[in-house]
């Protein structure tokens, strides 16, 4: 459903916060290799998450990133939208420029409710959501 660039974020987010959970700070080699991401491709994402404050890093030895945790939990959505952008939750299925009631795709009236009860689940749904309900084995790469 996404592309690799958005799959890696939200994996790795849900990894940042999982650790922080511990009272662990996790370094870009941890997260990539428990991720099963590209180191330098993982480390991109990652600076692009503290440029837009989603997260923050420590720099030196015993760095990482870490949540803030003042801060409101992440909705998914965001992540989302910074990365591939409104078309992406909001656009025709069918992939049209212009589709909308008055102008609807073949596919429009079946869409559009899909549409809406996915964007409710991604903005309801937060990295920290994520991080507290999942069972995943971080010791192994994700399959």
């Amino acid at each position: 459903m996404f592309n690799k660039e958005t799959e890696y974020a939200i994996r790795g987010l849900i990894y940042i916060q999982f650790q922080n959970d511990l009272n662990l700070i996790p370094n870009i080699n941890e997260i990539a290799l428990n991720i099963d991401a590209p180191q330098h491709f993982m480390a991109k994402i990652l600076q692009k998450m503290v440029r837009q404050n989603f997260i923050n890093s420590q720099k030196g030895k015993g760095g990482g990133f870490y949540f803030d945790k003042t801060k409101p939990e992440l909705p998914l959505i965001e992540i989302i939208l910074l990365i591939e952008g409104d078309k992406k939750v909001n656009g025709c299925a069918y992939g049209l420029n212009k589709c909308d009631n008055n102008n609807p795709c073949p596919l429009h009236n079946q869409y559009v409710p899909i549409r809406e009860a996915i964007n409710k689940l991604f903005s309801e749904e937060t990295i920290q959501s994520m991080a507290a309900k999942s069972h995943i084995d971080f010791k192994a790469p994700f399959v």
